[in-house]
């Protein structure tokens, strides 16, 4: 398995839910100037953001996979005005269904896996502004209930954007966004043990609706639909979370890009040719009005 060379991976990204509960305005620091990865083109305003987004189609292991990176980068004890590693799930954006079609999905019989269960219009938007260093609105999806909740996630520029979901390499204009792409590969044994303990303990399902579900639904949409898009991937991670090998040099690749890509690129106060944006004090508010 081989890994890219380092490229320079921007910005910070603040995420957290948003609804009329929040009580305390949050700080967000300036983010920083960035040209890299794939570059700015000749029509584009320098100085904007393009933050690099990493895709990672999977099995359910994905999310494993994004929690352990975020894990070994010391992420989940930095305090939350400091990270620079934020997931995005492709679940967030599960369409709004109609009364039908809920229906169905409250008995198991409305299939979740196929691409029309998405709402890609709103996946590729999103995305693409925050490639555009745009604040952005991640829907909140309630899997008891069928539906999007009310309140959303404000997402902030960053440093790193893992974008993981079952289809993620499914649409070319979503999958042209990704500056790296990891497939994460495992068995269909382990894909079934981890959906039937998933749905179980998060989402109150019994276990004959979800072995039907996935007879049904699941494991034939993911040899249609998510298995062929196997061939875009630039890694390709078996076992997922279990393979530390692969994990670590993914991990060992971003850190670099964290800790030295972009430093090794600034030269008497300039960025790839754009001065950095000033480090906000901590007397300074950045709460942003909701």
């Amino acid at each position: 398995m081989s890994v890219p060379a380092a490229t320079a991976w921007p910005a910070r990204l603040r995420c957290w839910p948003h609804s009329s509960a929040e009580s305390s305005p949050r700080r967000l620091r300036a983010p920083r100037q960035w040209m890299g990865g794939r570059g700015l083109g000749p029509s584009e305003v320098p100085g904007v953001l393009r933050p690099p987004i990493a895709g990672l189609a999977r099995s359910p292991a994905a999310s494993s996979v994004c929690a352990k990176i975020v894990q070994l980068l010391g992420q989940n004890e930095v305090d939350y005005r400091q990270k620079q590693v934020v997931i995005l799930s492709q679940d967030s954006f599960y369409r709004v269904l109609t009364s039908e079609q809920k229906a169905k999905a409250l008995k198991g019989q409305f299939n979740f896996d196929h691409p029309d269960a998405f709402d890609n219009e709103l996946i590729f938007k999103t995305l693409k502004e925050i490639t555009e260093g745009k604040t952005v609105q991640i829907p909140v999806y309630d899997f008891v209930s069928h539906s999007r909740k009310e309140e959303t996630v404000t997402v902030y520029p960053a440093d790193v954007v893992l974008f993981e979901g079952i289809l993620a390499f499914y649409s070319q204009e979503v999958r042209d966004l990704f500056q790296m792409k990891l497939f994460v590969d495992t068995d269909a044994d382990t894909r079934l043990s981890r959906r039937v303990l998933r749905d179980i303990s998060e989402r109150g399902r019994d276990l004959e609706q979800i072995l039907s579900q996935y007879i049904t639904f699941v494991k034939p949409a993911f040899e249609e639909f998510c298995l062929p898009t196997k061939k875009y991937a630039d890694v390709i991670i078996p076992r997922g979370a279990d393979n530390l090998v692969a994990i670590n040099l993914i991990v060992q690749h971003i850190q670099d890009i964290l800790n030295g890509g972009l430093s090794k690129r600034q030269t008497n106060g300039y960025l790839n040719g754009y001065t950095p944006s000033r480090k906000r004090q901590a007397s300074e508010s950045s709460s942003r009005p909701h």
